[in-house]
């Protein structure tokens, strides 16, 4: 389902941080969030990945596991999965109606300060309808990706088993905050009492507000190349940590994504894992088979044996996508293909990636928040690669398809959506 009237008028109603609206809907709803065991999974970068490759794993150990994330590429039923299956169109079509009548119907009751609009914004009740939808089809585990930030995201209703931040980088500081101090609290907002949580490697200033955050909190901290860790060798990557006094190894891993970036998301998953009570633990076995199995489309993929895509929406993801390109040889031309929301630091995006490519396409595809291509090239004139406006996406496209040599788009998950609808 490309999208629904619904979705369309609740979209109007903007981006609105807070938990009031969808909490008090929830409870009023009979508390589907809470209905089923949850890992909550947060950061800058890397969130998606971890999120698939928890859901991959148990998978993998013969369970029925939700998948909330965020954004979708091509189609919105993308953000609710069971089981590595998208919702259908006419369940999701069906609950969206549901969950509008009971937030039309609470909001005239219980909430008449709203006003006229939507009740819920497009993430509150896309959010909602995955909840609810967890709950009806009764997953044994929900793996729920932070939409933005953390602390007023509307995911932060769940009380989860585990929590997760990934990463802690600068993006969306018009609402996170200006700094990694501050961005790192958004993030850190996810924690609940008394909950473990798993971290990534976060620079000192980022760390040193989760662990304030982690201790007032009561909660258990486990901290990427401190608790746990991960090395490399020729029989593949392995993983370790220590749980309740015995040493944990699994060997001979092989990520089924692409980057050098994905060991560290593989080491997170698995701490993750093995933290979840007992009843929903996986043995090494189903560790190993989900993490070579894991799929996360539009992050460093290749739709061709010369074009790769990838969501590299701010500095951090391209200095990833950067070094993933450095490891490949670099056999002929390289033509990057470029666009962003107009909100994004696209220079820094651009800096990242220049010294990768021999010429930089701007592009943009028909979505509101993206862009204009010649304003985007008009940003990035002095790089030292050649930079050129392309128009939208389909005559970018064609243009770098006309020459020789590898393509990649990158900037923006919406650009990398439009790019997958036009060469599937």
């Amino acid at each position: 389902m490309r999208t629904h009237p619904l979705l369309s008028e609740a979209a109007r109603g903007g981006i609105r941080m807070g938990l009031e609206r969808v909490e008090a809907l929830l409870n009023f709803m009979g508390h589907p969030h809470l209905s089923v065991p949850t890992v909550h999974v947060g950061g800058t970068n890397g969130k998606g990945s971890v999120a698939s490759m928890i859901a991959a794993c148990q998978q993998v150990a013969d369970r029925q596991v939700g998948l909330f994330t965020s954004p979708h590429l091509q189609h919105v039923n993308e953000r609710l999965s069971i089981s590595g299956q998208d919702i259908p169109d006419v369940a999701l079509e069906r609950l969206l109606e549901q969950i509008h009548a009971r937030a039309e119907f609470w909001a005239a009751e219980h909430a008449p300060e709203l006003g006229e609009g939507p009740p819920l914004t497009y993430f509150e009740l896309i959010a909602v309808a995955g909840f609810s939808y967890f709950a009806q089809m009764k997953v044994d585990l929900s793996i729920i990706e932070v939409g933005l930030g953390g602390r007023l995201d509307a995911t932060n209703v769940v009380q989860p088993k585990v929590s997760v931040i990934t990463s802690v980088a600068l993006d969306h500081m018009d609402r996170l905050g200006p700094d990694l101090a501050s961005i790192a609290g958004e993030k850190a907002g996810i924690f609940k009492p008394g909950v473990p949580v798993v971290v990534g490697r976060l620079a000192q200033d980022a760390m040193r507000v989760v662990r304030l955050t982690a201790h007032e909190r009561g909660c258990p901290l486990f901290v990427l190349g401190q608790d746990f860790d991960h090395s490399s060798s020729e029989d593949g990557l392995s993983v370790h940590w220590s749980h309740e006094d015995q040493e944990r190894r699994v060997d001979g891993i092989h990520l089924g994504l692409a980057g050098a970036h994905q060991r560290d998301n593989a080491a997170i998953a698995l701490r993750a894992l093995d933290l979840l009570p007992a009843e929903l633990r996986v043995p090494a076995g189903a560790m190993r088979e989900g993490l070579a199995k894991v799929k996360h489309p539009g992050r460093m993929e290749w739709l061709s044996d010369r074009v790769l895509v990838d969501g590299a929406h701010n500095a951090a993801g391209a200095q990833a996508l950067a070094s993933f390109l450095a490891d490949l040889p670099r056999t002929g031309k390289r033509t990057l293909l470029l666009g962003a929301s107009a909100d994004k630091d696209i220079r820094s995006i651009a800096s990242a990636l220049a010294s990768q490519f021999d010429l930089i396409l701007t592009t943009r595809c028909a979505h509101e928040r993206a862009a204009d291509a010649g304003d985007v090239a008009q940003q990035l004139v002095d790089l030292s690669v050649p930079v050129m406006p392309a128009g939208d996406i389909e005559d970018a496209l064609q243009m770098a398809m006309d020459a020789e040599g590898l393509i990649v788009v990158a900037g923006s998950l919406f650009l990398v959506g439009a790019a997958r609808d036009l060469l599937a």
